[in-house]
């Protein structure tokens, strides 16, 4: 995937100022979900500090049951803690695993930095196994980096 030409597209989505931020991730969500052939299911969680929970804001693919997260559980919960990249090539292989759906194979989560702080992450599922490239990562931490820009 020329993750360049991606970049094209997501910036003029996320400059449309007149439309609201939940709006402009869900069509980031759809984009990336058409366009990415292994992005089975991309999403959007923000952090609440105080009760140490993420909520999914923005989403595209299968709906979850998962749209509150606890800091720690699974692998959104742990970049929560970690503020660290995630990249699960493997999901049966991880023991703090939350299964969203039995397809899943893969998982990777990329936090999302405001001001130096962890504010949330995106979330993306993949029915393929270790489909995530360097590329992937590096087109993940620009697009958050992009995305909190506009928050």
């Amino acid at each position: 995937m020329p993750f360049q030409t991606l970049k094209e597209e997501v910036l003029p989505i996320l400059a449309q100022a007149k439309k609201p931020v939940d709006d402009r991730l869900t069509e980031i969500c759809v984009l990336l979900q058409e366009r990415i052939g292994y992005y089975d299911w991309v999403g959007f969680y923000f952090a609440n500090h105080d009760t140490k929970t993420l909520h999914l804001e923005a989403f595209a693919g299968e709906p979850t049951d998962h749209t509150e997260i606890p800091f720690g559980k699974g692998i959104c919960g742990q970049v929560a803690v970690s503020n660290e990249n995630f990249v699960v090539p493997d999901v049966k292989a991880q023991n703090n695993y939350i299964a969203c759906s039995i397809y899943v194979k893969a998982e990777i989560v990329i936090p999302l930095f405001k001001d130096g702080k962890n504010i949330g992450q995106i979330d993306i599922d993949s029915h393929t196994a270790d489909p995530f490239s360097p590329e992937d990562e590096e087109f993940l931490v620009w697009l958050n980096a992009e995305v909190a820009k506009i928050l």
